[in-house]
Parts: C-alpha cells; sequence; structure tokens
C-alpha cells in the first residue's frame, strides 16, 4: 500500500505563490483589446443590446485587471465556436492577489454581476470559468465549500441560466477534488483542465505547465465544450 502525504497549507501558498511569480515572469500584460466590446459592459453590445451568450472570467493571480492570458483567447474561441450568436465577455474585478485572498471577493463580484445582467438581459445564457486564482473564485461562485474565502454564489435561480462552467489550473485539485464532484448543480456542465505536472492543480512541479493553458490547444476545448453546452 502507498501512503500518500499531505501538503500542508503551508506548502500550497508556497506552490501558488511560486505560480504567481512565473506568470508575472511570462509577461502577462492587458492591451486596450482586452477591453474593447468586453470587459465593463457585461451582456451590452455597443448599441445597447443584450449579447446571446456572455464569458465571465477571472484571471489568474498576479495578472492585471482584466480577461487574462487565459481568459482574452478563450473569448475569441468561444465567440469563433458560436458564429450565429452575440458573444460578450466581462472581466472579473478583483485583486488576484498572492495570498489567495481575494478568491472570495471575486466570486462576490462574479455572482454579483450575473446577477445584474441576468435581471437586465433575461434571454442571455453565461459561459463562466477563471484560470489559477480565477478558478477558485468560479468555485466558490457556483456554491463549492472549502474552495477558498468566504465569497457570494450565484443565487439558485440564476444557475440554469449558466450553460458551461470551464477551468484551468483550479487549486481545487490540491485537496484531491473536482467540480465534477463537488457540485450537483454545476459538475455536468463543468470543464476542468490540469496540465501533467502543475503544481497548482495537480501537485507537479514544473510552473511551465501551469502556464501552457493558453498555447496547448486546452483553450479551444474549452471554447468547443461551452458552445456544445449553449447548443444544447
Amino acid at each position: 500500500m502507498v501512503t500518500r502525504r499531505k501538503r500542508s497549507s503551508k506548502s500550497r501558498r508556497l506552490i501558488l505563490a511560486g505560480a504567481c511569480a512565473a506568470v508575472v515572469a511570462a509577461g502577462a500584460v492587458i492591451t486596450p483589446q482586452a477591453f474593447a466590446g468586453t470587459g465593463f459592459f457585461g451582456a451590452t453590445t455597443a448599441a445597447g443590446a443584450c449579447s446571446d451568450v456572455e464569458l465571465v472570467f477571472a484571471r489568474g493571480t498576479g495578472e492585471p485587471q482584466g480577461l487574462g492570458i487565459v481568459g482574452r483567447p478563450l473569448a475569441r474561441a468561444l465567440a469563433a465556436e458560436l458564429p450565429d450568436l452575440e458573444v460578450g465577455s466581462f472581466a472579473v474585478l478583483y485583486a488576484a492577489a498572492g495570498n489567495q485572498r481575494s478568491a472570495g471577493p471575486g466570486a462576490t463580484n462574479m455572482s454579483q454581476h450575473i446577477t445584474s445582467v441576468a435581471a437586465a438581459c433575461p434571454e442571455t445564457r453565461f459561459v463562466i470559468g477563471g484560470y489559477s486564482q480565477g478558478a477558485s473564485v468560479t468555485d466558490i461562485a457556483i456554491g463549492i465549500r472549502g474552495a477558498g474565502t468566504a465569497g457570494e454564489a450565484i443565487p439558485a435561480a440564476l444557475a440554469s441560466r449558466v450553460a458551461a462552467v470551464v477551468v484551468f489550473g483550479n487549486p481545487l485539485g490540491l485537496q484531491r477534488r473536482t467540480i465534477a464532484g463537488a457540485s450537483t448543480e454545476f459538475g455536468p456542465k463543468a470543464k476542468e483542465f490540469c496540465n501533467n505536472g502543475d503544481p497548482v492543480c495537480g501537485g507537479g512541479n514544473r510552473l511551465a505547465a501551469h502556464l501552457a493553458y493558453p498555447r496547448n490547444g486546452t483553450v479551444e476545448q474549452g471554447a468547443e465544450f461551452a458552445a456544445a453546452k449553449i447548443g444544447s
């Protein structure tokens, strides 16, 4: 029998802090295009009409405000997968701090934004997700206990409006947990990506694996998954 040692909370913090430094070192930058037609205008177009689908995404630790290095290509890929629909996006407003304590406030922003847009745009459906700490934001927003600091969850009455959940490098994996196993409501419509060797979600030792999501095909796979859920 193989005995596995559990990582201490201090070890997990060091892993996440190291991943934060790696993301920053990789040059995670925001361009004006990251906000154009997305960012802070919710599910509305320039003409003020509601979009059919809105991606609500939380960036990773240490990234500047915006959709981030994973959210930007995911938004483009999702729009490409749904050419006949108006697809908008919103970058969750939160600190993405290195101590991981901003995940709860981020979840509150995600939940409140969805509540606001859902009221104004009754036909809009949502694809939600996040990368690294942004995945923790998403976990908390869908009501997973013990996923991070306290935050407001998406109201149960709006759960059906969330068509898909897509996360990358989810720290929940360090607890040997998944969205599929932790949420009966959102598990069936969730897709989780954890690269081999990723220390943030799989307990590996390759920080490069945590940075590979934008270029290893998982973003496109996530967009395909979400588009299929929208169409189902």
